[in-house]
Protein backbone atom coordinates (compact mmCIF):
# COMPACT_ATOMS: atom_id res chain seq x y z
CA UNK A 1 0.00 0.00 0.00
CA UNK A 2 3.15 2.41 0.40
CA UNK A 3 4.29 2.08 -2.83
CA UNK A 4 1.22 3.38 -3.84
CA UNK A 5 1.65 6.87 -2.72
CA UNK A 6 5.16 6.85 -2.77
CA UNK A 7 6.62 5.20 -6.34
CA UNK A 8 4.29 8.68 -7.93
CA UNK A 9 6.55 10.80 -5.48
CA UNK A 10 9.59 9.00 -6.30
CA UNK A 11 9.06 9.64 -9.79
CA UNK A 12 7.87 13.07 -9.82
CA UNK A 13 11.00 14.10 -7.78
CA UNK A 14 13.29 12.16 -10.43
CA UNK A 15 11.42 13.98 -13.08
CA UNK A 16 12.33 17.38 -11.43
CA UNK A 17 15.50 16.97 -11.06
CA UNK A 18 16.39 15.49 -14.55
CA UNK A 19 14.05 18.66 -15.85
CA UNK A 20 16.22 21.13 -14.02
CA UNK A 21 19.97 20.31 -14.41
CA UNK A 22 21.12 24.31 -14.87
CA UNK A 23 24.25 24.61 -12.78
CA UNK A 24 24.00 27.11 -9.78
CA UNK A 25 26.38 28.30 -6.83
CA UNK A 26 24.85 27.99 -3.33
CA UNK A 27 26.86 29.93 -1.02
CA UNK A 28 26.96 30.37 2.69
CA UNK A 29 26.96 34.21 3.19
CA UNK A 30 29.28 35.13 6.64
CA UNK A 31 31.61 32.47 5.08
CA UNK A 32 33.41 32.22 1.62
CA UNK A 33 32.03 28.78 1.02
CA UNK A 34 30.18 28.29 -2.44
CA UNK A 35 29.30 24.77 -3.77
CA UNK A 36 28.30 24.62 -7.41
CA UNK A 37 25.59 21.22 -8.07
CA UNK A 38 22.55 21.32 -10.40
CA UNK A 39 19.55 23.14 -9.37
CA UNK A 40 17.45 19.36 -9.10
CA UNK A 41 19.66 18.31 -7.17
CA UNK A 42 20.13 21.26 -5.12
CA UNK A 43 16.64 21.26 -3.93
CA UNK A 44 16.14 18.20 -3.38
CA UNK A 45 18.94 17.79 -0.72
CA UNK A 46 17.81 21.06 0.53
CA UNK A 47 14.42 19.71 0.92
CA UNK A 48 15.55 16.55 2.25
CA UNK A 49 17.57 18.72 5.26
CA UNK A 50 14.48 20.21 6.00
CA UNK A 51 12.66 17.19 6.75
CA UNK A 52 14.49 15.45 8.61
CA UNK A 53 15.17 19.16 11.28
CA UNK A 54 11.17 18.74 10.76
CA UNK A 55 11.31 15.08 11.50
CA UNK A 56 13.38 15.77 14.86
CA UNK A 57 11.29 18.71 15.73
CA UNK A 58 7.93 16.53 15.48
CA UNK A 59 9.69 13.62 17.29
CA UNK A 60 10.60 16.07 20.21
CA UNK A 61 7.39 17.70 20.27
CA UNK A 62 6.13 14.02 20.95
CA UNK A 63 8.13 13.12 23.75
CA UNK A 64 6.04 14.57 27.10
CA UNK A 65 2.67 13.14 25.57
CA UNK A 66 4.83 9.28 25.52
CA UNK A 67 6.32 10.11 28.65
CA UNK A 68 2.92 10.98 29.85
CA UNK A 69 1.68 7.59 27.78
CA UNK A 70 4.38 5.47 30.07
CA UNK A 71 2.74 7.23 33.64
CA UNK A 72 -0.12 5.99 32.87
CA UNK A 73 0.65 2.41 31.81
CA UNK A 74 2.58 2.25 34.66
CA UNK A 75 -0.34 3.84 37.08
CA UNK A 76 -2.52 1.36 35.58
CA UNK A 77 -0.78 -1.64 35.91
CA UNK A 78 -0.49 -0.57 39.55
CA UNK A 79 -4.54 -0.28 39.63
CA UNK A 80 -4.96 -3.53 38.10
CA UNK A 81 -2.63 -5.82 40.58
CA UNK A 82 -4.59 -3.61 43.27
CA UNK A 83 -8.11 -5.04 41.65
CA UNK A 84 -6.75 -8.38 41.51
CA UNK A 85 -5.97 -8.64 45.28
CA UNK A 86 -9.09 -7.08 46.24
CA UNK A 87 -10.88 -9.59 44.11
CA UNK A 88 -8.95 -12.61 45.52
CA UNK A 89 -9.46 -11.17 49.06
CA UNK A 90 -13.45 -11.09 48.31
CA UNK A 91 -13.08 -14.72 46.66
CA UNK A 92 -11.90 -15.89 49.74
CA UNK A 93 -14.23 -14.12 52.35
CA UNK A 94 -16.99 -15.42 50.12
CA UNK A 95 -15.52 -19.02 50.25
CA UNK A 96 -15.10 -18.75 54.23
CA UNK A 97 -18.76 -16.77 54.54
CA UNK A 98 -17.46 -13.74 56.10
CA UNK A 99 -17.88 -10.59 54.79
CA UNK A 100 -15.17 -9.06 52.45
CA UNK A 101 -12.95 -6.75 54.29
CA UNK A 102 -13.00 -3.27 52.54
CA UNK A 103 -9.34 -2.57 52.71
CA UNK A 104 -7.66 0.03 50.14
CA UNK A 105 -3.94 0.96 49.88
CA UNK A 106 -2.59 3.71 47.78
CA UNK A 107 0.55 4.36 46.51
CA UNK A 108 2.61 6.57 48.73
CA UNK A 109 3.00 9.80 47.64
CA UNK A 110 -1.14 10.07 45.58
Amino acid sequence: MRWLLFLPLLILLALFALSNMQEVQLRLWPFDLAWAAPLGVAVLILSGIGFLVGAVLAWAAGLPGRRRAREMAAAAKLVEAELAVLKAQEARARHEGAPAPMTLTLPAGR
